[in-house]
């Protein structure tokens, strides 16, 4: 194998390989006339290494707010012949998906169906109208249907190339305590962020509102979306793709809002159309760094993971008008009230806002990641609910107690009124030690 150095001051020029095996002679250079792809001999690691260094350059001009650099590196991102392969490459051979087809029927699972791809891709960025998205159902776990939107294979390699353009700038701008379809981020960071607000003896925080967005992909406004992502090169693609409709049994339907759960770029979207929440709960941060963000004292803290989010205020909310006016500012249109209407509702039947005690982290934020909620003491243990054990940890009490200590347990012993501590477990624990054998 022969490998060609990689030419200077080309940041998106990958390095030339050529072999001597039948089938997998190519050239991999940027440049229009280089149309001869080998799937097969491209270097990824320089392809990868060449969109990760780019991203970090969009990520770095819009944390100091240069908007025109933004602008000329998102432009080089999408010319980029690296970006094409590795997009192609998510979606034609990562992604779980990539054997489900749009309308068209088209997929790409061998190695010459991919390199096609890339090239035509890479050709038509410019000239290409989106097509319009297959609309399935997937079963969701309370026994309803999730709608789901399938864009053809090249509209979904178009939008991988979008969001490795668009996603840096954004990433730079986000709230810190979202959660959600993000980079390096995922639901046991929102439960820590939960668990590190309400923990301690004397959290101040102690009225808490989990509630949700009903249907928040179907219900983006395009325009205010369109108007968040401003001048961004490829915004008349995103209009595209908004604007395509679906296709459900034979039949088209336009969209005049929303965008379809299924797509490439739809969470980025979703989070960029949520953007502002904090702000619109009165969120405002003292100290915000590499190493954490803080909150301003007797301000409340909003976390949010998707379309999940939970405040945690200092006083009692007010439910009917408090996700009002956080829903009416991100998702116009009111709260979920009525038919048709759009917003914010409860996050699980019989929602409420609720109090908490203090006494030890409630992580609320378990459900997220299909764990129970639980309440630990300081010292990071399990501790009972507030209204005490559940009948099986009585009756696991009284068991113990009766193996364990002379004369004790059997059903007159009296139930705990809290799970024994430390100090207790290791009495216990001394007790089996000395126990003779066969006992």
């Amino acid at each position: 194998m022969i490998v060609t150095p990689e030419p200077r001051g080309k940041l998106d020029a990958m390095t030339t390989q050529q072999t001597a095996t039948a089938g997998t002679c190519g050239v991999v250079v940027n440049g229009p006339k280089d149309d001869v792809l080998g799937w097969d001999a491209v270097d990824w690691r320089a392809a990868e290494d060449d969109v990760r260094r780019l991203r970090q350059r969009i990520f770095t001009a819009s944390q100091v707010g240069d908007l025109k650099r933004v602008r000329n590196l998102q432009k080089l991102m999408l010319r980029s012949r690296a970006n094409t392969l590795v997009s192609v490459r998510r979606v034609a051979e990562r992604n779980a998906g990539r054997a489900t087809a749009g309308i068209d029927g088209e997929k790409a699972l061998t190695s010459s169906a991919k390199a096609a791809l890339a090239v035509e891709v890479h050709r038509q960025r410019a000239s290409w109208q989106a097509r319009p998205v297959k609309r399935v159902y997937i079963p969701k776990a309370n026994g309803k249907q999730r709608p789901l939107g399938i864009p053809v294979l090249r509209d979904r390699a178009l939008q991988a190339r979008v969001v490795n353009a668009l996603e840096p700038e954004w990433e730079a701008r986000f709230e810190p305590r979202s959660y959600g379809f993000r980079p390096g981020r995922g639901c046991h960071d929102a439960i820590e962020a939960i668990y590190w607000t309400l923990n301690g003896k004397h959290a101040k925080r102690q009225w808490i509102l989990d509630a949700d967005l009903s249907a928040a992909f179907d219900r983006i406004d395009h325009d205010r979306l369109l108007a968040a992502v401003g001048t961004f090169p490829a915004r008349g693609l995103i209009r595209q793709w908004l604007k395509a409709g679906m296709v459900e049994r034979g039949r088209f339907a336009p969209s005049e809002e929303g965008t379809p759960q299924g797509g490439v770029v739809s969470p980025l979207l979703l989070n960029i159309a949520l953007h502002g929440m904090e702000a619109a709960a009165g969120v405002r941060y003292s100290k915000l760094g590499a190493d954490g963000a803080q909150t301003v004292a007797g301000t409340p803290a909003l976390v949010r993971y998707a379309d999940d989010f939970l405040v945690m205020c200092h006083t009692r909310v007010n439910r009917p008008r408090y996700p009002h006016s956080v829903g009416h500012r991100v998702l116009p249109g009111g709260t979920q009230g009525g038919a048709g209407r759009r917003g914010v509702g409860p996050g699980r039947p019989g929602s409420r806002p609720r109090r908490h005690d203090g006494r030890g982290g409630l992580a609320l934020g378990r459900g997220a990641a299909g764990l129970p909620p639980r309440r630990h003491d300081r010292h990071g243990q399990p501790r009972a609910p507030a209204g005490g054990p559940d009948a099986a940890g009585v009756d696991q009490h009284r068991a113990r107690h009766a193996r364990d200590l002379p004369g004790g347990g059997g059903q007159g012993s009296p139930a705990p009124t809290r799970w024994p501590r430390r100090r207790g477990r290791r009495r216990l624990r001394d007790v089996r030690r000395r126990r003779p054998a066969g006992r």
